[in-house]
């Protein structure tokens, strides 16, 4: 069995439920529980969702960084952090560390309870700020994996 095929097929897999689900939860359940209930009611329909999709998210993320850095290792790949051609492997790692600690620390220490607080107190404008930052992280996401498969597959950028 060749090592490599096995982590980049759950690299791809694992992005592609981690991202896609990001992107699910952008264009497709923020703007449902936008229409379908009431400003009091969005956050609470949004988190109960979220919550167990935040499983799902852990995993992936999880399988991503352990198979991008073995990659990395068996590669030996780590003098592509010098060049600006390979900024999409700063991109990934950036994305991922912002995911990262975002799933693993702020979400279960700090942003669930916080962001259900808020939404008693001004309901919109709690459910606005999370629509607009899933749409940020969605856009830099997709970049990331934009520029990450063009530039793996030989299209380097700023060579």
């Amino acid at each position: 069995m060749d090592d490599i095929t096995v982590a980049r097929a759950l690299h791809v897999v694992s992005v592609v439920l981690w991202i896609g689900g990001v992107a699910f939860v952008t264009t497709v359940l923020l703007p449902a529980a936008r229409l379908l209930k009431a400003p009091q009611e969005r956050m609470q329909l949004f988190d109960q969702i979220e919550r167990r999709f935040a499983w799902q998210a852990r995993l992936s993320t999880l399988i991503v960084g352990l198979t991008g850095f073995y990659m990395l290792y068996r590669f030996d790949m780590w003098d592509r952090f010098r060049h600006g051609a390979y900024w999409w492997i700063d991109a990934m790692i950036a994305v991922w560390m912002l995911f990262t600690v975002m799933l693993f620390v702020l979400e279960p220490l700090l942003l669930n309870r916080w962001l259900l607080a808020q939404s008693k107190l001004k309901p919109d404008a709690t459910f606005r700020a999370v629509a607009w930052l899933h749409r940020i992280l969605l856009f830099i996401s997709l970049v990331t994996v934009l520029g990450a498969v063009m530039g793996s597959h030989g299209l380097l950028l700023f060579e």
